[in-house]
């Protein structure tokens, strides 16, 4: 059975997240207001930020946009994307983050990445201690593969704590999750809420047309979306979504919704007319047979064993 992740008033967590990556970055705050109000407004809860995002704008904003509903919201942060997960980068980066948001208590924070040379106790004991003053709810990892998940939550255990929550990169065209992770939360009972539903954009279609964004203007994103079948796949994604009148986006993130494991995607936009197709998902009726039909168009990852012909 999953964790259960709650809001201080005790009501579970929404379906979806919602990224504040872009706030204070390519959303100004009129239009990061618009996005958060919106989610609202559709049943979201539960709002994600770090401490590298947008020179600490994206925690700045958000908090002062969950003040007036603080109970009713899941709030999210990560550190030790820099500097590493020693006790007193984390420690710091934490404080700030906290001074950032206004908040006592910021409900979950995840370590951002796997970091091989810091012992896992030492960065665990810190939490703990956080955890302990009541200034952070849940544990999360960002970016661990599964073997480093299993090995922190042996740590973790050592410490009074608890893996609650991960988030791998998982969409349509990166699989590589349904390989251990996806399976690893199912087993394990922690909630896997992935990012990158829509690709960096790749799969609402837009880049077919020529259009400007993450992909052409983030070296970073051009790499990990540049292989031409990534762009053969999404044609074929916009085809079906034409087929059905819906949104290619709408689609996408719908699909990664309904994987049998059950996760949370994590969507994000720059605008509310931007995010409206990956909301629209939250009411989608993903069928069988139309899962089936999408994962069709992208090539699945091997077993870890790699021994296909045993699934067959």
């Amino acid at each position: 059975m999953t964790r259960a992740i709650t809001t201080l008033d005790g009501t579970a967590a929404s379906r979806f997240a919602f990224g504040t990556m872009q706030f204070g970055g390519r959303a100004d705050f009129p239009a990061s207001q618009a996005m958060f109000e919106n989610c609202r407004a559709a049943g979201i809860n539960h709002f994600d930020t770090a401490h590298v995002y947008t020179g600490g704008l994206s925690e700045t904003w958000l908090g002062q946009m969950v003040r007036p509903c603080r109970e009713a919201v899941l709030v999210a942060s990560k550190v030790a994307y820099e500097g590493g997960a020693g006790a007193d980068n984390l420690r710091a980066q934490f404080d700030m983050s906290r001074r950032r948001l206004g908040l006592d208590c910021v409900d979950i924070l995840y370590l951002h990445r796997y970091d091989p040379g810091t012992d896992l106790n030492e960065t665990f004991a810190a939490l703990a201690g956080l955890h302990a003053a009541g200034q952070i709810r849940y544990v999360g990892l960002s970016n661990f593969a599964a073997w480093q998940v299993v090995k922190a939550a042996g740590v973790a255990a050592r410490h009074g704590l608890g893996i609650h929550i991960v988030q791998p990169m998982y969409n349509l065209v990166k699989r590589q999750a349904e390989v251990e992770i996806l399976p690893m939360c199912a087993d394990l009972g922690i909630v896997c809420a992935p990012y990158s539903p829509l690709g960096g954009g790749l799969l609402t279609g837009k880049y077919q047309g020529g259009a400007k964004g993450r992909l052409t203007q983030d070296s970073r994103y051009g790499r990990r979306y540049g292989a031409g079948w990534m762009h053969d796949s999404a044609a074929a994604l916009a085809a079906i979504a034409r087929e059905l009148g819906i949104s290619p986006a709408t689609l996408a993130v719908a699909w990664v919704a309904a994987h049998q494991a059950g996760p949370c995607p994590i969507v994000s936009a720059r605008s509310a007319l931007q995010l409206a197709p990956s909301l629209a998902a939250l009411d989608f009726d993903m069928s069988a047979e139309l899962y089936a039909r999408l994962a069709a168009i992208a090539p699945a990852p091997p077993p870890a064993t790699d021994r296909t012909e045993e699934t067959e």
